[in-house]
């Protein structure tokens, strides 16, 4: 049976939170058990440094986020697991394909336009202040990772669409001009995919500072949950659990059964305080088992690293041949 490549980058940045787990991890490693899919994983470190200046941050973002897919049941014999910066052929990959890319593609992208126009609103003379080769090229780095495994299919947000579609312009002028045979990748993106609000009833993300992280010790998770946001609604007036964040939460979740004995709770006008207690008791229920296979993980790196490491040597093992034929297709090669 033929499968399809799937490739999944996750950037070092941050700390994994419910948003994270809900919105992409579950279901990556969902269909990574699919008997019909190949599935890469990759930690982004390099794509990481382009926003974040602090290494402290980018270090210890990598160590959760590895020890966070493994916790939650990632099986790296069945996936290949690796960190970018362990597969020198990604970035040389980069700067052959940096070399075939028009700078008017790179001048369309959502990102660089962006920044672009945020000067012009800041009135500064310079268009281009701030704006970095790291921002300005970033969809380039982004079509060596997918181009260098000839990924099929990549799961992406909207925000990401025009980077696959730029990945596929580029995938196909190097064919066409080189012949090197690149798979064109597709982006698939999940209408259904849950997309959590964060405690200030804002979609959760780390750009709000509004979340809550995955692997919270208990009484931090207990502490944030208290945090959310409700309205001013008395114990005893029915509430509506679909603008309610607590509800929302809760459904990505619990089954279909419990949603609904949920649901009933609200209409029957249960007191906020309750609510926000028996999701934090439910949410520390569920994640206690992850939580503290995430806890081993962050007290032993060397495993860790040595996963790490094995999934490098998985993944160079299929990017070295490929390289040296691509090499060979751009001329440089052996003089014979």
């Amino acid at each position: 049976m033929k499968k399809t490549r799937v490739l999944t980058g996750i950037t070092t940045s941050g700390t994994p939170h419910l948003g994270n787990y809900v919105g992409a991890i579950r279901p990556a490693i969902e269909d990574s058990r699919k008997e019909n899919v190949e599935s890469f994983f990759f930690l982004a470190d390099y794509h990481s440094i382009i926003k974040t200046r602090d290494p402290i941050r980018v270090h210890q973002s990598t160590r959760e986020i590895a020890a966070t897919w493994l916790a939650l049941g990632l099986d790296v014999d069945r996936v290949t697991f690796y960190r970018q910066s362990d597969i020198p052929e990604i970035t040389e990959l980069c700067w052959i394909l940096n070399c075939m890319t028009a700078k008017g593609l790179m001048n369309r992208a959502h990102a660089y336009k962006a920044a672009v126009q945020q000067n012009i609103d800041d009135e500064e003379a310079d268009p281009d202040k701030g704006i970095t080769m790291g921002l300005f090229s970033y969809p380039v780095l982004m079509a060596a990772d997918i181009l260098m495994f000839n990924a099929h299919k990549v799961p992406v947000g909207r925000d990401q669409i025009q980077h696959l579609e730029m990945a596929r312009d580029i995938a196909a002028r190097m064919n066409h001009h080189y012949k090197v045979k690149f798979a064109l990748p597709e982006a698939v993106v999940d209408e259904n995919t849950a997309v959590l609000n964060g405690l200030d009833g804002r979609k959760m993300s780390k750009s709000y500072d509004n979340v809550i992280p995955l692997f919270a010790p208990e009484k931090k998770l207990r502490k944030l949950i208290m945090k959310i946001k409700t309205n001013c609604l008395e114990p005893g007036e029915p509430k509506d659990p679909d603008t309610c964040t607590l509800f929302q939460i809760f459904s990505a979740f619990a089954a279909p059964s419990e949603i609904e004995e949920k649901r009933q709770q609200y209409y029957n006008g249960a007191g906020w305080g309750e609510l926000k207690q028996t999701l934090f008791e439910y949410l520390n229920e569920q994640l206690q088992g992850p939580r503290e296979r995430y806890d081993a993980l962050m007290e032993d790196p060397q495993y860790v690293e040595t996963i790490l490491k094995a999934g490098a040597e998985k993944a160079r093992a299929e990017a070295k041949p490929f390289l040296q034929k691509i090499r060979h297709g751009i001329g440089i090669r052996p003089i014979e």
